[in-house]
């Protein structure tokens, strides 16, 4: 073939011979030769410039897909022991692909991010779009980090957006994959550790401008590695799913059942309905009724949407979006008790005595219809004696019951006495810019409280249901605090003139009584987070521990299967335990329940502290543009490096690091969790009122950083400071002295 080939016959060639795509091999293909050369040097030029090739090397490629050989990082094992694994090197536009790794018998094993170079077999498959065959391992995975991209001459460098990391990263030319100054970027490692000099970095994932307010949860989803988008298999079967009709269900229908959520709620997957019990037997006594969206229905055992609702583990929630556990079709719509819909579910009657102990339940698998879907301050102004149009036709048969119901679930928790924290959450409040417009205390009604105490109900029946039916499920496990933990306790209690008795097993009663101490006084909250704090970390297991906190031998999770996949497996054993259909639990799923327990664990770990870090970047950047200004606040932790206060308006904790606590030494106590001035002898603890002024703010990072005015209302002495305000240690200013005798010295031999 002598003539220039056309721009689609180079792209077909290409497509069909992926391992002939040097321009050596494409010129051979087409026979072109001499000075016809460099008219194919120009159209591989345009089609690159137009998006269809990448060049890589000396080779051109289509950069929707992805080459027969490539560099791969292995991803942990999906539910099913699938292993699949992320291209490191992808350019294409589209969302990345998904490979799975078909591994030999003589393959050694593959862990997660480990690297490894692989040949590549585009497929088509419902859950993947290539197939991957083991070549070699390639070593371990490199260091990645997120951070704010500086263009320089020489390529540029990274700052993290770490807390206190303030080590940056030096990216070479050509490495910095198209990254404009002051973007934020995710980047990886670029050749060994050094112990001396910055450390290199290669940038793989440009996320856009830092200061947009979008950028903030964005940060934590790519910061802790949580989904955020599903693939096209999970999607194509929720699109598929339909309702659910009446056969193999009760009729629930006629019972009154409502949903009771927070105004901007997208999703309801609680009903509930209480009267009283005309048996003359229980005098006094109410039947509740809680009903839990039937999401087992359409989320089946091995499905892509039960894989990627595993491999969530639980919705994610952010102030300004919601990394949701099941696509908006299921969890927005067919699993979500809208109003006057009907919709399949899992319900339990449940009657209780007129001292709120309950006496008996029932489970059944049904098909209700939600009488009315209203807010708790709606519910909280009716009973309060304004009701709305909604909630007026409802207060005789509903309202008012559940309400009666509530003040005998009252009593009984009274007698359990569970750990009774009262913690405010405070709501960030964004306005239509994405911006913190402002931080305000949640408003708490009785009509949260009723809701949580039917729900504690409802997940007590459903683990008691399943003990005595001898069926495997997961526990919430809360296990009581250790020594050590309660020894912190008792030092910050101390330190706000309370007591807490020692010597003796430890009950949430006595916890409570500590708590009833600090209520009403300057250090209610201080003690209430000291309290949570002491507590162990909730964790889901097969094996039943009993919950500390609630006070409950048996507990576990029902009542949220939309959101969380400990729930659907409850709701799955259920189904299998009063054999009402194939979607029950199955025996794969029995035997990986410890695997599934400790992943999902890990999941609701890893949502917390993303969720903890977005709040601390959005505190930050409102706080940004109040530096100078004076706020009040508690000491709530010590440390060697400075004191950490918990601020009274926001909420949000800042740092006074102890050089800016004036000239002095100050010694650390770490029992006694103090630092005390070595030459006033002044003693700063935790629980102490302070006066503080916002010194810097750093959005990207949620860096807060404070300056400590008064202690006690005693005020704190200035240390010594420059013009600008930097402070200038002892260390610096002998450091100073020496290098200027030293440069008198050296003066004094060359005269």
């Amino acid at each position: 073939m002598n003539k220039t080939p056309t721009k689609a016959e180079i792209l077909a060639w290409i497509a069909e011979n992926p391992t002939q795509t040097a321009k050596r091999d494409i010129a051979k293909a087409f026979g072109i030769k001499g000075t016809a050369r460099i008219d194919l040097k120009r159209i591989l030029k345009e089609l690159e410039d137009e998006g269809h090739l990448r060049k890589r090397r000396k080779t051109y490629r289509d950069p929707e897909k992805l080459p027969p050989v490539g560099v791969l990082s292995v991803m942990a094992p999906d539910q099913n022991g699938d292993l699949f694994a992320k291209p490191l090197e992808w350019a294409g536009e589209g969302r990345i692909p998904r490979v799975l790794l078909v591994l030999r018998e003589s393959d050694p094993a593959l862990g997660p991010d480990e690297r490894i170079l692989a040949n590549l077999r585009e497929v088509k498959a419902d859950d993947h779009e290539y197939e991957a065959r083991l070549i070699r391992k390639i070593g371990s995975n490199p260091l990645k980090l997120l951070g704010v991209f500086r263009k320089t001459a020489e390529g540029g460098h990274i700052k993290p957006i770490d807390k206190g990391s303030n080590k940056e990263w030096l990216v070479r030319p050509g490495n910095e994959n198209g990254a404009k100054d002051g973007e934020l970027v995710e980047a990886e490692q670029a050749g060994p550790r050094n112990r001396l000099g910055l450390p290199m970095a290669r940038i793989i994932t440009r996320l856009g401008d830092p200061s947009e307010p979008r950028a903030v949860s964005l940060i934590a989803i790519h910061q802790h590695g949580i989904p955020d988008s599903f693939p096209d298999a999970v999607i194509d079967e929720a699109d598929a799913a339909k309702p659910a009709g009446l056969k193999g269900r009760e009729d629930l229908r006629d019972i009154p059942l409502i949903t009771i959520d927070p105004a901007d709620a997208r999703d309801h997957d609680d009903a509930v309905w209480a009267e009283f019990d005309t048996d003359p037997a229980n005098k006094g006594g109410f039947v509740l009724w809680v009903a839990i969206a039937d999401v087992a229905h359409y989320v089946t055992p091995g499905s892509a949407l039960d894989r990627e609702a595993w491999n969530r583990g639980n919705s994610t929630y952010f102030p300004d979006r919601v990394v949701p556990m099941l696509p908006d079709r299921l969890s927005g719509d067919l699993c979500s008790l809208h109003e006057g819909v009907p919709r399949a579910c899992l319900a339990v009657r449940m009657v209780i005595d007129a001292d709120g102990k309950k006496r008996k339940h029932t489970f059944k698998r049904g098909l209700m219809k939600s009488a009315a879907s209203l807010s708790y301050a709606q519910v909280q102004q009716a009973r309060d004696g304004d009701p709305d149009e909604a909630c007026a036709p409802l207060m005789d048969t509903v309202i008012n019951p559940l309400f009666e119901s509530y003040e005998a679930l009252k009593m009984a928790r009274q007698a359990r006495q569970p750990l009774d924290l009262d913690l405010p959450e405070r709501k960030i409040i964004l306005g239509d810019d994405g911006r913190v417009q402002s931080v305000a205390l949640a408003q708490r009604f009785d009509a949260h409280k009723l809701i949580e105490e039917f729900m504690v109900l409802a997940n007590v029946a459903a683990a008691e249901e399943l003990f005595h039916r001898n069926r495997p499920l997961l526990y919430r496990v809360h296990e009581e605090p250790s020594d050590d933990k309660l020894d912190a306790l008792r030092e910050v209690a101390a330190a706000s003139g309370f007591t807490l008795a020692k010597g003796q097993v430890l009950h949430t009663s006595h916890l409570n009584r500590l708590l009833a101490q600090a209520e009403g006084t300057d250090h209610d909250e201080l003690i209430n987070i000291s309290t949570l704090r002491s507590m162990t970390q909730a964790y889901y297991h097969p094996d039943n521990f009993g919950h500390f906190g609630l006070a409950l031998r048996s507990y576990a999770h029902f009542t949220s299967p939309i959101r969380r996949y400990a729930d659907l497996i409850v709701h799955r054993a259920l189904i299998a335990a009063h054999g009402w259909g194939k979607d029950g639990l199955s025996h794969d799923e029995i035997e990986r329940l410890e695997e599934t327990a400790k992943h999902i664990s890990e999941t609701e770990r890893r949502s917390m502290s993303a969720e903890r870090d977005t709040n601390d970047r959005y505190l930050a950047a409102y706080l940004n543009e109040r530096i100078g200004t004076e706020m009040t606040g508690h000491i709530s932790g010590i440390q060697k490096f400075g004191a950490f206060i918990k601020l009274d308006e926001t909420g949000a904790d800042g740092l006074v690091p102890v050089r800016s606590m004036g000239a002095e030494f100050f010694h650390f106590d770490s029992k006694e969790q103090t630092l005390m001035g070595a030459d006033s002898g002044r003693k700063i603890s935790i629980g102490q009122s302070v006066v503080v002024r916002i010194a810097d703010a750093v959005p990207v990072t949620g860096g807060l950083e404070l300056e400590l005015i008064s202690v006690d209302g005693d005020t704190m002495p200035r240390g010594p400071r420059q013009a600008r305000g930097r402070y200038v240690s002892r260390k610096a200013n002998a450091g100073k002295a020496k290098r200027d005798k030293t440069r008198k010295k050296v003066q004094r031999r060359r005269k």
